[in-house]
């Protein structure tokens, strides 16, 4: 949920000036980030419609307590790994030991993994809160679920996929360029939703025909993860765009017009 970060005249100096060496490790790491990220993100979008197996992993809890307090952890860990690693200090401290260019990309490969490992060892509960079966709601509901995340998918395009995902930051380094910054940008979606990436999010998860505990229990905690995300990231845009970004915020919804 944090944004691309912004290079200052030294690092743009220093880091064009590397060998190819270093270049060629610095983009194969880049795509490494980039496919873990993809990779555990197109499984929590199919494992969130049913479409992808999840929870099998050979620990096995014995209680109903017990396994909320596993999965519990794994939604923590997650967290906990967004938020360590999008705050300015935890980046300062990369910078000591990894070019700047290489922020997102392991931004992207830490959450890949945590995605991954928590779908992996999340704890089956037993029991549906909803199971539709009603031919034409369930057309609906996936229609829904399709949507949103297409919804997210088209929003990262809006802004800059490539930048979001830490491949235009890659690039730049590997052709000795100076990093360019992009502008702020109010298109499409972001006209009238300054979050549509979390609306679509929201919408893939809980738009689906069949609600079983352990979907309700993760959709749960990672929805109330995108509120307390959406504060966090709103502050540091407001660091980073200034009074842009306060405007914006005054004429544009969070997530939807009229309502929030």
């Amino acid at each position: 949920m944090s944004q691309p970060y912004a290079l200052t005249a030294h690092e743009t100096v220093t880091e064009s000036s590397t060998g190819l060496v270093k270049r060629v490790l610095v983009l194969l790491y880049g795509t490494t980030g980039y496919l873990a990220g993809m990779i555990g993100l197109l499984w929590f979008i199919l494992a969130m419609g049913g479409l992808a197996p999840s929870g099998f992993s050979p620990l096995e809890t014995s209680t109903l307590a017990s396994s909320l307090l596993v999965n519990f952890g794994l939604i923590g860990l997650f967290g906990l790994q967004h938020s360590i690693m999008a705050r300015p200090g935890f980046k300062r401290l990369l910078r000591k030991y990894m070019p700047v260019a290489t922020e997102r990309s392991t931004f992207l490969l830490f959450s890949g993994i945590a995605l991954s490992l928590a779908i992996w060892a999340w704890q089956p509960l037993p029991g549906h809160l909803w199971n539709v079966e009603n031919t034409a709601a369930i057309v609906g509901l996936y229609s829904l679920y399709a949507l949103g995340w297409s919804y997210l998918l088209i929003a990262t395009f809006v802004t800059n996929h490539f930048e979001l995902m830490g491949l235009r930051q890659i690039y730049f380094f590997v052709k000795n360029k100076p990093y360019r910054k992009i502008p702020f940008t109010k298109k499409y979606m972001y006209s009238y939703s300054r979050h549509p990436m979390m609306l679509g999010l929201l919408v893939g998860m809980w738009c689906v025909p069949v609600m079983s505990y352990s979907h309700f229990v993760m959709a749960s905690l990672l929805s109330l993860y995108v509120f307390i995300g959406i504060f966090f990231e709103e502050r540091d845009l407001k660091a980073e765009f200034g009074e842009t970004y306060r405007k914006y915020k005054e004429e544009i919804a969070t997530l939807i017009p009229k309502l929030y």
